[in-house]
Order: structure tokens, then sequence, then C-alpha cells
């Protein structure tokens, strides 16, 4: 029982993790073409491409994943501590976030672009949501213990990293010198300590 389910999380993990990447590499760079095209084509065409590219992806989950080198009780603990320590930033990330935000609608929008977040989370890390990101795909993949989990994890490190640049050069076409203000006072990842 546990290894089915060891297999149907990386599964989950290698077919749509990269769909869900390739979807903001999509978005922030061609934000201004897709706003002349519409927000309901824009996400018919990105979100069909994304299906595509799950579609193949299963086609080829088994090889994807390769070798399963099995249950680590340490390894899912660690993997757990991750997982919980996501959620968590998720959930502060969440009090700032409505659904249109986390698909992208500001970055189609023509009316709305949306506003800067700097409250919250946002206030001691521009990214959280990357970091959330990062931390649930690493407990993950500690815990379903696949070969092609790892090197995925891998390959995200410097795709969320360039996909950090791209958004942050749409932000500040969008905000202009509030986001440069805001970005030199809030890092990208590891929150400064408060001073007292």
């Amino acid at each position: 029982m546990l290894d089915t389910v060891r297999y149907w999380l990386a599964v989950l993990t290698i077919i749509s993790m990269p769909p869900a990447v390739l979807y903001w590499y999509v978005i922030h760079p061609f934000a201004s073409a897709w706003r002349r095209l519409g927000r309901l084509p824009a996400y018919l065409i990105v979100i069909g491409l994304c299906v595509a590219i799950g579609y193949g992806l299963w086609q080829i989950r088994d090889p994807l994943l390769g070798v399963d080198y099995g249950f680590n009780p340490w390894l899912s603990a660690l993997g757990l501590i991750l997982y919980l320590i996501a959620i968590y930033v998720e959930l502060q990330c969440r009090k700032h976030l409505k659904f249109y935000i986390l698909a992208g609608a500001p970055e189609l929008s023509r009316d709305n672009p949306g506003k800067l977040l700097d409250q919250g989370i946002y206030s001691r890390i521009r990214h959280p949501r990357y970091m959330s990101l990062l931390f649930g795909t690493a407990g993950f993949t500690l815990f379903v213990n696949y070969r092609g989990t790892y090197l995925l994890l891998l390959a995200l490190l410097p795709l969320i990293y360039g996909l950090v640049l791209l958004e942050e050069r749409e932000l500040r076409e969008r905000f202009g010198d509030a986001y440069v203000e805001y970005s030199q006072k809030v890092p990208r990842f590891i929150p400064r300590r408060r001073r007292p």
C-alpha cells in the first residue's frame, strides 16, 4: 500500500511540476502580448500547452521516474518536515493572494494590473510561493524516493531562479519605481533578521 502511494505521488510530481513551471515561463516574458490578445485566449493557449505536456509526461512516466530507492523512514520524516514548512509558507501567502492572482490574471489583464504585495510574508521575502514550491517538492521527493523526482528537484533550482528573474522584470514594468524600492528593502528568498 505504501509503495503504491509513493508511486502515485511520484507520478503526480513528475507530470505536474514541469507544466506548472512552464506556465509561468510562458506568461511572464510575454505578459504584454498576452494582454493584447486577451485573458481568455491566453488561458486557453497556455493551459492547453501545459495539459499537452502533462499528457506527454504521463505517457513516459515510468522511464521518467527511473529507479525506486524504496521507502526510507528517515528521509520520509525529513520530507514531512519540509512539506509542513511549505504548507505554512503557502498559507501565509494565501492571506494575500486570491485565486485570480494565483492564476496570473493581473499579468494578463489590460485594466487591472493588481497591486504590489508588500504586506505579511511579502514584507519579509519577495518570492515566498517559490520557496513553498521548492520546500514542498523537496518534501515529496524525499518521501517518494525515486531517482526521477531527485533529478526534477535539481532541475527546478535553476528553473525557479530564472523564473524569478523573469517575474521581477515583469513586475518592474508593471509597478515601476515602487517595485524597485520594494526589491531594495526586501530580499528575494532568505529573510533578514529583524532588528530589535
